[in-house]
């Protein structure tokens, strides 16, 4: 064949060729083969232990069944089949325990020093109290000396106040009520001597200012009638007739003497009464 009818019979059978792969021959990839629990790869791995139950959903292959466990609810996997070993994170290092012996003699022998020094202060208190003791239980010349001069000083001021209480005045000290007649009788007389010399000796500036008022006053008078003391013990509030009821008191004295059953049984006589300076000018004992 020439030339054209043989590109032509070799373009014909290229366009059969063509048209008989395009339209009649379908390539197709062969079915993959199913694959259970829903394609999810799996993994073999070694288990270390194994259960009688299977897993529902498997994560990988084992050489044994195994339906959990572990030490933890997350989803983790074992990195290593072996068993966990539990680690001493609070084992000290050989530092830390030659620090803490250490310590624990230096704490050791500041208790043995402590009781070492107790023990020595306690030794030194009793060389002390020994000693005392032997000095009180031996006294020596110059302290019997000393103690018979302090007995007889003692003695001696024991005697001196004796008699200088022996010697001290009785006393009484009586309201405007005496129980006994001889004591009546000389206060009543008393008090009429100083009603008449007050009301004689009345406070002329009392008249004219017309002050009155009140006040508790006592008077202690000897055997002999004379005045030991004036006190007022509680004031009517007016110095005018404070000061005139002391002035009336020392012009009214001596007093008369205390007869001899009064003598017999005090020395002075304290006598405490109320004086009133009335609004007519006169002067009065209140009982």
């Amino acid at each position: 064949m020439d030339v054209v009818t043989r590109l032509q019979l070799a373009m014909f059978l290229s366009f059969t060729l063509h048209s008989i792969f395009l339209l009649g021959v379908n390539f197709k990839f062969p079915d993959a083969p199913k694959r259970s629990h829903d394609g999810l790869p799996l993994e073999v791995v070694l288990v270390n232990s194994k259960s009688v139950s299977k897993p529902l959903q498997p994560d990988a292959l084992a050489q044994a069944n195994l339906d959990g466990g572990g030490n933890t609810d997350l989803r983790r996997r074992a990195k290593s089949p072996l068993p966990v070993l539990k680690k001493n994170v609070q084992a000290p290092d050989q530092l830390t325990q030659a620090q803490r012996r250490v310590a624990q003699l230096e704490t050791q022998a500041n208790k043995l020093m402590t009781q070492v020094q107790s023990a020595k202060k306690l030794n030194q208190q009793e060389i002390r109290l020994k000693a005392e003791v032997q000095k009180v239980e031996t006294p020596s010349a110059m302290d019997l000396v000393q103690s018979s001069l302090e007995a007889a000083r003692l003695e001696a001021q024991i005697a001196k106040d004796r008699e200088e209480y022996q010697q001290r005045p009785r006393r009484m000290f009586i309201g405007a009520r005496a129980q006994e007649y001889v004591f009546t009788r000389y206060v009543d007389d008393w008090r009429i001597k100083v009603e008449r010399v007050g009301n004689l000796n009345y406070p002329e500036a009392a008249k004219r200012q017309k002050i009155y008022g009140s006040l508790l006053l006592t008077v202690s008078i000897r055997a002999d009638g004379t005045v030991e003391s004036v006190e007022i013990n509680h004031s009517s509030g007016k110095k005018i007739l404070d000061a005139a009821a002391i002035r009336i008191l020392q012009l009214a004295s001596p007093f008369a003497r205390f007869p001899e059953e009064m003598r017999k049984k005090v020395d002075i006589l304290s006598i405490t009464r109320t004086w009133t300076f009335t609004h007519s000018d006169q002067l009065t004992g209140e009982e």
